[in-house]
């Protein structure tokens, strides 16, 4: 079966064996999260930030997908992060979210907000979805839609985010920090507060190399609006992968492994650091 292959391919890279039960040894919890990249595609119209990779046809079905929810609450797993590419462009996204349920598996969704209907939310919510991540991008409207490459694109964004939050659905956002927005971070935690959000987090864009002033610079920032927001929200920095530390999530470990649309299975790419600690976005509702 494809998920049996799957997770043959995972422990080729003894990932699987490991567990993700005995993964994170000493003072870090033992993951029990996975990702599941549903596909590479994304909606018309998507900005620069948009990604290339396997078409339709390589993308593992809902049944396979279902499949290996199985096999991977068998190896210990509890949580799966839904991404893409868009996640929705998949015409089949509820039934896979509805698989991971009766699989067993706490689902959270990370969507671009882009081509996603408030309808669809809540059809994703009947299907058991426990929470979902908004990518906001930026605080500023203009700059979000320039981002995302469409006009309105801030504005349908903060529209999904409010009926996530109207369904109950515990809610997460997101943004990108580059050159012409670092100065706008405290503007993004005040976004995240008003629209109800449980957690921020705050990442590197992707075509943005920091210095060292620059990164001492947002993580100063960072810790100054996580005591003057602490108890209303948590902030969450995403730290880009530019030594071995960083790579290696502070420690020696990934903490996950990460499924590709094609059902290629391999450690996750460790090249973030949350500051604080992953499982806590699921513990945390």
């Amino acid at each position: 079966m494809v998920g049996e292959m799957a997770i043959q391919r995972a422990r080729q890279w003894d990932m699987a064996p490991r567990g993700i039960g005995e993964i994170g040894e000493g003072n870090r919890p033992a993951s029990t999260c996975f990702v599941a990249e549903l596909t590479r595609r994304c909606p018309p119209g998507r900005g620069p930030d948009r990604r290339i990779g396997e078409g339709r046809e390589d993308e593992l079905d809902a049944l396979a997908w279902s499949r290996l929810f199985v096999e991977a609450v068998a190896l210990g797993a509890r949580h799966v992060r839904l991404l893409g590419g868009e996640p929705r462009v998949r015409s089949d996204l509820v039934d896979i979210v509805a698989h991971a349920r009766e699989a067993g598996l706490d689902t959270c969704l990370l969507t671009s907000g882009i081509g996603i209907a408030t309808r669809a939310m809540r059809d994703l919510w009947e299907a058991g979805l426990a929470r979902v991540e908004v990518e906001m991008g930026d605080a500023d409207a203009v700059s979000a839609d320039r981002m995302a490459g469409q006009r309105g694109a801030f504005q349908r964004k903060h529209a999904l985010a409010a009926e996530a939050v109207r369904l109950g659905l515990p809610l997460i956002v997101s943004f990108a920090v580059g050159r012409d927005n670092v100065g706008r971070i405290a503007a993004m935690v005040e976004l995240a507060l008003r629209l109800k959000a449980e957690r921020v987090r705050i990442a590197y864009g992707a075509d943005w190399i920091p210095t060292t002033e620059d990164k001492q610079r947002v993580a100063g920032e960072i810790e100054r609006l996580r005591h003057t927001h602490k108890g209303r929200i948590v902030i969450d920095a995403r730290m880009p992968a530019f030594d071995a530390e960083d790579m290696l999530g502070g420690g020696g470990e990934p903490l996950m492994f990460h499924v590709a649309p094609s059902g290629l299975v391999s450690a996750s790419a460790p090249a973030f650091r949350f500051g604080a600690p992953f499982m806590e976005t699921f513990d945390a509702g």
